[in-house]
Order: C-alpha cells, then structure tokens, then sequence
C-alpha cells in the first residue's frame, strides 16, 4: 500500500515542529524573564530593586498603582498601566518595588520582564500564563516604537487579547520615556504629509489609550533630590554632615547637568564607596 504524500509531509511536520513549552515551577521564584528561540522563562532568583519607601517625589503614582497592583492580586479587576515621563525617575523602580511589597503578602503574585524585542513572541507566552493558578505582572521596560516598526500589533494582544481575551491573571505594566509610544516628531511629520492626516498616526498613537493608567513622571526639584539622597543615607547607616552632603550632591548634579533618582543613586553609590559603607 502506497502511503499518502499528504501523511508523509504532515508526519514530517510534525517531527520538525518544536516540542510543546512546558509550564515553569512557578513556586521557584517571584520573578521571572521571558527569552525566545527557544521560548522558555528563566527564574529570577534575587530581583535588582530598591525598597518602596526609599523611592521620593513620585507618591501620587506610588499609590494609584500600588492600589492597583493589590487589587489585581487579590483577584479583582484592574487596569494596565502605562508609566511615562523623565528619565531617571523612578519608573521601573516602582514597578518592582511595588511588585515586592505586594508579593509579601500575596505570594502568588509574579512578575514577568518582556524586552520589546520580544513582543511577537507574546501570544504564546499569554498562552503558557493563562493556565496558570498564579497571577502576573507582565513588564515591558523602556517601550517605544518607529517609524517602521510593527511590534506594536503584537502589543495589542495584551491590551486587547484579541478573539480569546486577555487572560484575567495577566496585567501589563509599561514604562516609556514617550506619552504616545512614539516620537513627538514622527507623529507630526505622519499628520502632515499623509494622505489622510487625521488617521495617519491614529492606530499608532491610540495604543497607549489602551492602557487603564496614565501615570506621569516628572523632573524633580533640588528638595526632592536632596530628600532621595538623605533616604539612602538613612536606609544605609552613612552618617555625613548635612551642609557636607548638601554641598557634594549639589556639586554632583552640576556635573550630571540634571537631577533626577537615577543621579541620586548614582552619586550615593559614590558617596558609599568613599566611606567604605557596602551596599
């Protein structure tokens, strides 16, 4: 009996189609990192965050998305949110801050770390989450996309989810140095020059609509920077003079040519190094 070509190409399909992903030990660990080819999520074991209370100058959005986050973790409705503004201010700090102190007491809270690069891989890790007893935070840093770039359709699985809906134990929480994902200048050319301005940018820009929470990060004044400095001290034991410290970190920031939590850190580290205080 002569086989079928169709079987014999289906079956040969089959052996080259990779293996199903097997579900993770979520229980291993809070945190985990989604990696493709081949797709697998990796335990993070020790999570590079700072504590809640050490992060100054951002209280309003500290609290909405912790009120946020506690919801969705005692397994009521909550919004995806989009943290956007300054740079070095604090906003991928506060998602993990805020993901540790949430976790204490809900330990079947998880957080998931999806680089953009990897966003056409992010129906098949929806799929792999949605059966999952746990819940997650899914975290795309520092998103932004150009002139030609298509990741954002993939995003729309998240917000959107698409026919199947997006499963009810996934929320996304975003930073972006971009309001509207995308450059203020390409949205300008596009409404200039299209054929249609008004629907040109539309779908681009009306993502970040999508997203239930708009929280804004602004630059901070020299109080708040100095206040930042004076929180790590405190958390640390460094004891220095006031009108010591004052004068370093106003000298440090003059340097920097900016102020923000990043600087303050980065000036803290210093400071600790040159007192012989580890962190």
């Amino acid at each position: 009996m002569i086989d079928d070509p169709m079987d014999r190409i289906a079956q040969a399909l089959e052996r080259l189609a990779p293996a199903p992903l097997p579900a993770p030990d979520f229980a291993s660990a809070s945190a985990f990192v989604w990696q493709t080819g081949p797709d697998r999520l990796v335990a993070v074991p020790d999570v590079s965050r700072v504590a809640l209370k050490l992060l100054v100058g951002v209280d309003r959005s500290r609290d909405t998305l912790l009120a946020n986050t506690r919801q969705f973790a005692q397994g009521l409705p909550a919004n995806n949110a989009l943290l956007w503004g300054a740079r070095g201010m604090g906003k991928s700090s506060l998602v993990k801050a805020i993901h540790a102190d949430v976790q204490a007491s809900h330990p079947g809270l998880k957080i998931v770390e999806l680089q953009r690069e990897d966003l056409p891989s992010v129906a098949r890790l929806l799929n792999l989450l949605r059966g999952s007893d746990d819940r997650f935070i899914l975290f795309c840093d520092d998103l932004s996309f150009g002139q030609d770039d298509a990741h954002y359709k993939s995003l729309k699985a998240v917000l959107d989810g698409g026919i199947e809906g997006r499963p009810d134990n996934v929320v996304l929480y975003a930073t972006s140095n971009r309001r509207h994902l995308m450059p203020r200048d390409m949205i300008e050319n596009e409404r200039s020059s299209g054929i249609n301005p008004g629907e040109a940018v539309e779908e681009k820009v009306s993502l970040s609509d999508r997203f239930g929470l708009w929280l804004g990060f602004h630059p901070c004044d020299q109080d708040q920077y100095l206040d930042m400095i004076q929180g790590y001290c405190d958390a640390h034991g460094l004891k220095v003079a006031p009108d010591v410290l004052r004068a370093e970190a106003i000298e440090w920031q003059a340097t920097r040519g900016s102020r923000s939590g990043r600087v303050a850190w980065q000036f803290f580290t210093d400071l600790a190094g040159r007192h012989g205080v580890k962190l």
